[in-house]
């Protein structure tokens, strides 16, 4: 999602409007407030993997110059309609922890005066509010570490460099629920128990079907560690497969493949190192190869198929060789269909299996995608372009999502979690038609009595859905909750889980 840019350096840097909205901070801020500091502008929209990918570099800035003064401003201009509202913006930054103040970007105003193009852009402002480095992309740790090195070192000896850091504080963190930011779900092969990645508490639940906790794998700390379920830990895991007595894990944030012995009650990790990968031509072996931000997983034959969302493309790892390399896509990200190494996806983050068919949820281009894995080839069944989305019902052809992250296909239905339009969205392949199945709630004035819109909490970024005979189990992230739709009733509940 990032291209090298232009831009004039040395010049005076921006102020930010006077009216926007800032979030993780208790005061807004000025470039007169943070006189003598250097500043680190994030430009960032939420969705976008190579935003996601930039985070734990300004985690580090911050963590290694606490005590100088160095202050990093998340700019957050959005992509997406849903990426607009400040309630969203406010989930992910609890979502991926964000320590630093964000100002919320209205319309990409601040994005303009900047000159910027691309997500992420990090531009740095020197003590004295000049712009001095302007780059798009990732991987740009070492560089800023050099830039604000100077910088620091260079304003102490003119003396224009602020005595201590300006003191910013940070509201209080929510506290969490019995899950926190539930990502992807799984169901055991004979469907009496369902696992659920409870992704910012790091772990993986196994829960029995009335929600009873079974077992705790992780938790606690963020690490890549096998062991015991108590002594493993993850790092935000996402996708789940569970294949007989294991349960494989997209360890996502440690960029790992892990498995899950529900046997020997143990954890290990089948590929990734906790350093995020590049892009590979061919198969490797799974403890010498580093992946890049897998999202989610299924299973068919022997192989594990990997959405690996930070390198736009599909992977397989095979259980029984434990080689691992890229299956789909070809690593440039768009929408674009054809043979397997041709074809382009972007920012795959669902997958589902039925038969000789893998349904990829290709979120950043909003589409619903079809690998005939017989043929070897991609084709696309809903979705148009990298700017193409929105809240549409009708044919294939017309209809819209919005930044989907979840998929299920059972038969000629295809459901999909349609995160952004906070929505359950049905795809029949026999009627070639996208209907909603379950819509965001709409505000309500006047209740009437019985009236289910008054008395159901809607769905907010639902990441993932499974059928189960008559029911759809959702994972409703930003409610921190698992959602059941029967699909009879046309009722949506919530699973309560004791732990």
């Amino acid at each position: 999602m990032f291209r090298r840019m232009p831009g004039t350096l040395n010049s005076k840097a921006k102020d930010f409007p006077k009216d926007f909205v800032w979030l993780n901070t208790d005061r807004p801020l000025s470039l007169d407030d943070l006189k003598g500091h250097v500043v680190v502008l994030d430009f960032w929209t939420y969705c976008c993997i190579n935003c996601m990918h930039t985070l734990p570099t300004l985690d580090w800035i911050e963590k290694k110059c606490h005590d100088q003064p160095v202050v990093v401003i998340g700019v957050h201009s959005a992509k997406f309609f849903n990426e607009q509202e400040v309630e969203n913006i406010q989930e992910a930054i609890g979502r991926y922890e964000i320590g630093h103040p964000v100002i919320a970007d209205r319309e990409m105003k601040i994005w303009r005066s900047y000159d910027v193009t691309a997500w992420p852009t990090i531009v740095v402002i020197d003590p004295k509010g000049n712009v001095v480095y302007r780059q798009a992309g990732e991987a740009q740790r070492e560089t800023l570490d050099d830039v604000i090195g100077v910088l620091l070192e260079r304003h102490k000896s003119l003396g224009t460099l602020a005595t201590a850091p300006i003191k910013i504080n940070k509201p209080a963190n929510k506290p969490t629920s019995a899950l926190s930011y539930p990502g992807k779900l799984a169901f055991s092969p004979d469907g009496s128990m369902i696992a659920v990645s409870d992704s910012n508490h790091n772990r993986v639940l196994v829960l029995d079907s009335d929600g009873k906790v079974l077992h705790k794998i992780g938790g606690g700390s963020k690490d890549l560690r096998d062991g015991s379920f108590e002594d493993a830990r993850f790092f935000r895991p996402q996708g789940l497969a569970w294949v007989g007595e294991k349960i494989y894990v997209a360890d996502t944030e440690n960029h790992a493949l892990r498995e899950i012995d529900l046997a020997t009650k143990t954890v290990k990790t089948l590929a990734g190192n906790g350093m995020q990968g590049h892009w590979i031509s061919g198969p490797q072996e799974g403890r010498a190869t580093q992946l890049s931000s897998p999202w989610d997983l299924a299973h068919s034959n022997g192989f594990i198929f990997i959405a690996m969302a930070g390198l736009h493309q599909v992977w397989a790892y095979h259980i029984q060789s434990e080689k691992i390399g890229p299956f789909a896509g070809s690593g440039h990200e768009n929408i674009v269909d054809g043979a397997l190494g041709d074809a382009q996806f972007a920012q795959p983050s669902g997958l589902s299996i039925y038969g000789n068919y893998l349904l990829v949820a290709d979120s950043e281009v909003s589409a619903v995608r079809l690998v005939d894995l017989s043929k070897k080839s991609v084709q696309t069944v809903v979705g148009a372009g990298l700017f193409e989305f929105g809240h549409v019902d009708g044919s294939l052809e017309e209809a819209r999502l919005q930044h989907p992250l979840g998929v299920h296909c059972e038969g000629n239905k295809i459901y999909v979690a349609d995160t952004y339009n906070h929505a359950i969205r049905l795809v029949d392949l026999v009627e070639q038609k996208v209907s909603t199945l379950v819509g965001k709630a709409e505000m309500k004035t006047l209740c009437n009595i019985n009236d289910p819109a008054c008395d159901t909490l809607g769905l907010f970024e639902p990441s993932d859905v499974k059928k189960k005979g008559n029911s759809l189990y959702i994972a409703d992230t930003n409610n921190h909750l698992i959602r059941v739709f029967d699909l009879e009733k046309m009722i949506l509940n919530t699973l309560t889980i004791k732990e």
